[in-house]
């Protein structure tokens, strides 16, 4: 057993209300022979280890628009060998392994959109703050109570740095942020910074705004907020945007040490979600070092995509020795992710038309925060385009996406490109994008990953501060498919979980907390949501070649579920586990094995 599942359990052991949920009829309409076949007995002595023949289950190919299924699947040397009909597998490869599936379902391994590693393995080293049913904390004294026990629990020095991670101010029952000085009354003697459940804002107590030099004196930076006590300067401890960036600095630089020490159960907590390619969605250059030793070590049992930070742009390309879109040992850098805004939830996600509920610290026209200038972005993309440097970046509000496609259209114009060249720049969530938007992707061959958990953690307050427009059409997938667009689905984690099977289920239900359906035109299918991490998501790294769908000579990525989601109810996939994960035809997770590691 890992840590992490522990201190993070997945949603589907949670019996969250739900609602049922449409599925389209095609997901059912399978191509597969229905044939009983025994398993082959063989000599031990005769098999040849390097080749297995899976079969008697339902194995999806998703090597097309339409669900496929085929009768068995061969893996041989870490690639996939063969895919079709039994009889033809066990005719030629005569002295291969056979695992029977026993009516259990075999996909291709899930590739993650989108998600932290390196915070993930961060929160280790902090106290676990996140509301039900991801965690337990749903008042500010739960809260403080949780952080005072955690430095009894760990006896922690007064002096020391502590960190929490994952509050949601709109699950506590007082419907708001900590202050600094709630935080005092429990831990007065140590720096401390909690971190929001969006990652896009903090609260710190009075030490830990002294160690950050923040007093009634500092002023905001741009594109943040340093919040205030009503009625005077005074800082109330909460920092949100590139206000909170130092105190995220400093975390890092405080929880460095520890990264090995939780970096195999931070692999061990993405492989039991079926995941075999994962990514860190904002890597510094020491980090990337760190990745890469880790990977040169040889262990890597996933492969790890990271995305260098914007502030190293300069840097990064002007290094010779910098690998782009390479991996070296299971690690590459994919390329560079920008934050043009923040949370849609905490207010900060940047939109053309105002937030419908008071937002703190504005007083009328309030539409959140781009986190840079038009100018700044528009250079940025300028000189990655310039580089084919592939860009990822952070949009959630339609404002800040409109800034995402002028940038575009400025760096093409300066480059002299052509504006559909294929260099899949890739609007991390753009949740609330637009139709008109959407159609600007398409044409700029961009690839939106949507963001679907938003509607079961946040749909209602989405409603509340944006209206029923804009939250209908949140992450929508829907429309996105008909329009041919290539899109992925991700949890962002820490924000939500990883668990790639709650994110199909949100995508094809868009539940909410109270059982509402947020957006129902715009649910997906199954099998849309299952191309969201798997073929569409291999897309998006430039590994079509190698992942992404059970073709032959492709990676024996593979993932074997319990539970088929394009046949079981709706409202039921969330309830699907992941039996074994497997990374080039080594198992690296099995749900019945005590210790679950690379075999």
């Amino acid at each position: 057993m890992t840590l992490m599942p522990l201190l993070k359990p997945t949603l589907l052991s949670l019996g969250i209300i739900a609602m049922m949920g449409c599925s389209s009829s095609h997901d059912t309409a399978f191509t597969k022979t229905n044939k009983t076949v025994a398993k082959t007995k063989q000599s031990v002595d005769n098999l040849d280890s390097t080749a297995t023949v899976y079969y008697n289950g339902d194995i999806i190919t998703m090597q097309s628009d339409q669900p496929e299924m085929v009768e068995a699947l061969v893996t041989k040397g870490g690639k996939i060998a063969y895919v079709g009909t039994l009889d033809k597998a066990q005719s030629k490869y005569k002295n291969a392994i056979s695992v029977n599936l026993k009516n259990q379902t075999l996909l291709p391994g899930f590739i993650d959109p989108h998600s932290h590693f390196g915070m993930i393995s961060n929160t280790f080293g902090q106290a676990d703050l996140n509301p039900p049913p991801v965690g337990k904390i749903d008042s500010i004294d739960k809260m403080l109570q949780a952080l005072k026990a955690y430095k009894k629990d760990n006896n922690i020095a007064d002096g020391e740095w502590r960190f929490g991670w994952g509050y949601d101010e709109t699950q506590l029952a007082e419907g708001r942020h900590p202050t600094k000085d709630e935080i005092d009354s429990v831990l007065p003697n140590n720096p401390v910074y909690l971190q929001h459940t969006s990652g896009h804002m903090g609260v710190a107590n009075s030490k830990g705004l002294a160690e950050m030099n923040i007093t009634a004196d500092s002023k905001a930076p741009e594109g943040g907020n340093i919040a205030r006590v009503k009625g005077s300067n005074e800082p109330n401890g909460l920092v949100q945007e590139t206000a909170m960036y130092p105190f995220v600095r400093n975390l890092l630089e405080v929880l460095a040490p520890k990264q090995a020490q939780f970096f195999e159960q931070t692999q061990d907590y993405y492989a039991s979600n079926g995941i075999t390619t994962a990514q860190d969605g904002s890597t510094t250059r020491d980090a990337i070092k760190f990745f890469q030793a880790q990977a040169d070590a040889g262990k890597l049992k996933i492969d790890l995509i990271s995305l260098a930070g914007v502030s190293d742009l300069d840097e990064n390309l002007a290094d010779k020795d910098f690998k782009w879109k390479s991996y070296q040992n299971g690690f590459k850098v994919q390329g560079t992710k920008i934050i043009a805004d923040g949370s849609p939830q905490g207010k900060t996600a940047y939109f053309s038309q105002p937030y419908l509920t008071p937002v703190a610290d504005c007083d009328s026209n309030c539409r959140g925060l781009p986190s840079l200038s038009q100018d700044e972005l528009n250079e940025m993309f300028a000189k990655a385009y310039a580089r084919d440097n592939q860009l990822f970046i952070h949009n959630n509000g339609d404002g800040a996406t409109d800034m995402v496609i002028k940038a575009h259209e400025y760096a093409i114009k300066k480059t002299g490109q052509a504006a559909d060249k294929d260099r899949r720049t890739v609007p991390i969530h753009a949740q609330f994008a637009r139709l008109d938007q959407l159609q600007a992707f398409k044409k700029y061959k961009m690839l939106p990953s949507f963001f679907t958990n938003h509607a079961y953690f946040w749909g209602d307050v989405h409603v509340k501060n944006l209206g029923l427009a804009r939250a209908n059409f949140l992450s929508p997938i829907a429309t996105a498919d008909k329009m041919g667009l290539k899109y992925t689905n991700h949890s962002d984690d820490t924000v939500t979980p990883v668990d790639p099977l709650f994110g199909i289920w949100s995508a094809v239900n868009r539940t909410s907390r109270t059982g509402k359906i947020i957006g129902v035109d715009e649910r997906a299918s199954p099998y849309q949501a299952l191309k969201a991490i798997t073929s569409h998501a291999a897309y998006e790294y430039y590994e079509e070649d190698s992942k992404g769908s059970l073709t032959p000579g492709k990676l024996a990525d593979l993932v074997i579920l319990d539970q088929n989601p394009l046949s079981v109810p709706a409202d039921k996939i969330r309830d699907i586990k992941v039996v074994k994960t497997i990374k080039e035809g080594k198992t690296i997770y099995d749900s019945l094995s005590s210790h679950n590691t690379a075999q």
